[in-house]
């Protein structure tokens, strides 16, 4: 028959072992809490105050007004005046603006003859979701802009159609295919789950088995280990690459604007600094159940701060903080703009050292960690 003290026996003896095993316990406590902070506070599919370059040839009353009618929707904040459309270009390249605003040199003077002058809004829409928003807000814009401007012997043309005309021209992505900005993120998101989770599972492993006795025994150095560790699971990662490069020309016709040699490159630093953070999380996990947490705990944030799954300027400036120290922001920005964009190695430099930056930091972290093993 069912008995009450064996049952409480049990009870006891499972929260017993639940208050020896502190790091399980504060991980299921808190990826709960990290999950309400993340999407709760963090996620927005809705971005304002997107970076804009403004090139205009001119400085009067209605080029003006148009600016500050843009920034009034709240969905653009001028942040350049290049002197020429190439610098413009360079910086959209770049990723340091969304939108690039140009006004010709006779556009008050056709809006005043009321011609209907054309301004050209140019956007970035390699990420749909980021742009979306700001760009159906343009519809409309033109019909007010400029109002107030239009008094005296120009009130007439309140009446009729709008005084000028705004073209959007998307590009990298003109049809706006979602697919064209997912695919190519999965890569990072693919090789930063698989990465971490092999080498701190691997590490572990060895832990439990009782292998890793035999190799602190022998004189190899924490460097030695850790890059012989590293090295099978980079090749490992580049097959992969090479998978989902295949099925993203062939299954969804991803364009492959740029230098696929000067991604593999980069490759390597990306794997390598996952790896890195698996082997610190195998030298802190005490078996393969908490490894896997620990992984998951750092999966997350990076699938969703990095600008992966939501617009990264659409988070609020701590999460855009936390999202900068991630190495999957700093790769998505590398591979999108390789495979879409076409950018080269100045264009991506800043995105490199960042990358270069954390492997740095995340090795010397692994090394220091398997010194204490070591005592």
């Amino acid at each position: 028959m069912f008995s009450w003290d064996r049952f409480a026996a049990i009870v006891v003896k499972e929260f017993t072992q639940v208050r020896r095993d502190r790091l399980t316990f504060a991980m299921m406590v808190g990826i709960p809490v990290l999950q309400l902070v993340l999407f709760g506070y963090a996620i927005n599919m809705d971005p304002k105050g997107l970076p804009m370059a403004v090139v205009s040839a001119e400085s009067s009353p209605f080029s003006r007004s148009l600016v500050h009618a843009l920034e009034a929707s709240g969905y653009f904040r001028v942040v350049a005046q290049p002197a020429t459309e190439s610098a413009a270009r360079a910086l959209m390249a770049e990723g340091d603006v969304q939108f690039v605003l140009h006004l010709p040199a006779d556009f008050s003077r056709k809006l005043q003859r009321g011609e209907r002058p054309v301004a050209l809004m140019e956007a970035d829409a390699s990420d749909p979701a980021a742009t979306g928003n700001a760009l159906a807000a343009l519809q409309t814009l033109n019909q007010t802009a400029v109002d107030r401007d239009l008094g005296g012997a120009l009130a007439g043309l309140r009446a009729g159609p709008p005084a000028f005309e705004l073209r959007v021209h998307r590009l990298y992505n003109p049809e706006g295919i979602t697919a064209y900005n997912i695919v190519p993120g999965l890569m990072g998101v693919v090789l930063t789950m698989t990465m971490v989770m092999m080498t701190a599972l691997a590490m572990t492993r060895e832990r439990e088995r009782g292998t890793m006795e035999n190799l602190l025994a022998t004189p190899v150095r924490p460097f030695e280990v850790m890059a012989g560790k590293i090295l099978p699971y980079i090749l490992i990662g580049y097959v992969q690459v090479v998978v989902i490069l295949v099925a993203s020309w062939a299954l969804f016709r991803v364009p492959m604007v740029g230098s696929l040699a000067l991604l593999s490159s980069i490759l390597v630093l990306f794997i390598a600094a996952n790896l890195a953070v698996g082997f610190t999380f195998s030298t802190l996990a005490r078996n393969q159940l908490q490894a896997m947490q620990m992984t998951f705990f750092f999966f997350l944030p990076s699938m969703l701060l990095s600008g992966f799954m939501f617009p990264f300027r659409g988070m609020p400036g701590w999460a855009q903080a936390i999202g900068e120290v991630l190495p999957l922001t700093h790769f998505l920005r590398i591979v999108r703009g390789i495979l879409l964009k076409g950018n080269q190695w100045g264009d991506i430099a800043l995105e490199v050292a960042a990358l270069a930056a954390f492997l740095a930091a995340a090795g010397a972290i692994a090394m220091a960690r398997y010194r204490e093993t070591l005592d």
